[in-house]
């Protein structure tokens, strides 16, 4: 048979072992030579600057900047762009206009605009150049349905001299639109 259990009783403080008491050793000053032994228990150093307060919007700065870097890159990388700068390169009116080697414009493009595939809306709008001289292309694209395909409502050139090219015709095939044959089958 057990022995019934007994409520135990709390030893008074000065009773309990007394944990080593350490003595904290402080931060090295400057100038006072190396510190040959760290001990993980030491004094911190004292926070004296408020650097914080001029380097956070510096922080939140670089952080803005690199979001827009990224996204821009994201937009330039699309298969919008892409397919839009080929379908520039492939034109005949498009390369006597602005001549031969058609590219963007600057060494890093900004798109400007929405690539919003999921949503149905593309408009976009990005500067190139060729051997003659540069311009601005403008692609703007909808679906009307969830299940729809996109309809090209824009497709123009506008050079630095002020000359506008409409290169999508209604009358014609969607030049971006998969057509019957295309592809692999």
């Amino acid at each position: 048979m057990r022995a019934p259990l007994r409520p135990t009783l709390l030893r008074p403080t000065s009773q309990l072992p007394r944990a080593a008491s350490r003595t904290l050793i402080s931060a090295p000053k400057p100038g006072s030579g190396p510190l040959l032994t760290r001990r993980a228990d030491r004094a911190l150093p004292a926070v004296q600057s408020r650097r914080w307060m001029y380097t956070l919007p510096l922080f939140a700065l670089v952080v803005g900047g690199s979001t827009l870097a990224i996204f821009n890159y994201q937009k330039q990388t699309s298969s919008v762009v892409e397919a839009t700068l080929y379908a520039l390169r492939t034109n005949a009116r498009v390369r006597d206009v602005l001549g031969p080697e058609i590219y963007f414009a600057s060494q890093v493009p900004w798109i400007w605009g929405t690539i919003d595939q999921v949503h149905g809306k593309v408009d976009i709008e990005y500067r190139v150049k060729g051997k003659r001289q540069a311009g601005k292309v403008r692609f703007v694209s909808l679906r009307k349905s969830k299940r729809g395909f996109f309809e090209t409502v824009e497709w123009s050139l506008t050079t630095d001299d002020g000359q506008t090219l409409q290169l999508y015709d209604p009358s014609q095939p969607d030049p971006f639109r998969r057509q019957d044959g295309d592809g692999d089958d």
